[in-house]
């Protein structure tokens, strides 16, 4: 950084004639001016300023030295400028993953007004119902439901959390009744997701109790688009989170059971690979994202109860 400030310095003299007033262009003292022409000079081993009793004027050496140092701050002035409207304007290609769900309920919807804001990136979204590790895959953001990253090389960031609720549709419950108690669930018919944590054991709470059901599915699938589709067909009461059947419910196409209790919440967490400056196509889809959580208040929406059946 100092080899900077005695270039720049070096121009400020031959255009002012006068170290204070090329000090003062530069922020510095007369002291500090003083220091990083004498520096330059000895690391070059060249006189560059001769002093007159009126101004300060460039020797041969200085004036040629001069010139070439006038082409390499414009080279850097340019750069900068460069970097400025990449970080007003993204490029490229940005390679995000999510689960099909999130993808098709949180991701897909809002690609046209991203593309639209930012016309120069590409979006790749690699769909998929299992952690990618994001520098092996070239993946620029994640989207993932698990509390922390075992790698220190990840950074997360924090976009909501959801409940897990139970639901079925309207002609389930037409047929076989809501459930009474968590005992009851073992008479029913579950639609299993199973990549979650313990699949067949459904480890409820209210207040301060506590109570684990051991279940087993008439269904179970690795995908929750597949129990979705599943329970709207009335086939059972699927294990979600929220926010994949938040809309199916409020559209009273799924209807939440026995939600006074609480199964344990999962958070939403952007997950990046931790670098000192974000690239700005990375930048913009995590504040894209987070701006458009906060505006819809999906965290108060999806832990929220709807009332027990």
């Amino acid at each position: 950084m100092d080899r900077w400030t005695e270039i720049a310095l070096l121009v400020q003299i031959a255009d002012a004639g006068s170290l204070s007033r090329a000090a003062e262009a530069l922020g510095l003292s007369n002291a500090a001016a003083s220091r990083h022409l004498s520096a330059l000079e000895e690391r070059l081993g060249a006189r560059l300023v001769e002093r007159n009793t009126r101004r300060l004027y460039l020797t041969d050496t200085g004036r040629e030295f001069c010139g070439r140092a006038r082409t390499i701050l414009a080279d850097l002035a340019d750069a900068e400028s460069t970097v400025n409207a990449t970080a007003l304007n993204p490029t490229g290609v940005l390679r995000v993953t999510a689960s099909l769900s999130f993808s098709i309920h949180h991701i897909a919807p809002l690609l046209r007004e991203y593309t639209q804001r930012y016309p120069g990136v590409t979006v790749h979204v690699e769909a998929a119902n299992r952690y990618f590790d994001l520098i092996d895959n070239n993946i620029d953001v994640a989207i993932r439901t698990r509390e922390y990253e075992p790698d220190s090389n990840v950074t997360i960031r924090r976009l909501g959390e959801t409940r897990r609720i139970l639901a079925a549709s309207p002609r389930y419950f037409a047929q076989h009744g809501f459930p009474k108690t968590l005992d009851d669930l073992k008479q029913h018919k579950l639609l299993i997701y199973t990549y979650a944590n313990n699949p067949n054991e459904l480890r409820f709470s209210r207040g301060g109790e506590t109570h684990t059901v051991s279940v087993t599915g008439l269904l179970e699938s690795n995908d929750g688009q597949v129990l979705r589709a599943a329970a709207l067909d009335g086939m059972g009461i699927l294990v979600q989170p929220t926010y994949i059947v938040y809309e199916d419910i409020v559209a009273g196409r799924l209807v939440p059971t026995l939600d006074d209790w609480d199964l344990p919440h999962l958070t939403i967490n952007l997950a990046y690979p931790s670098r000192k400056h974000l690239s700005a196509k990375v930048r913009s889809f995590i504040d894209f994202m987070a701006a458009h959580f906060a505006k819809m208040d999906y965290e108060r929406k999806w832990t929220g109860h709807f009332g027990s059946h």
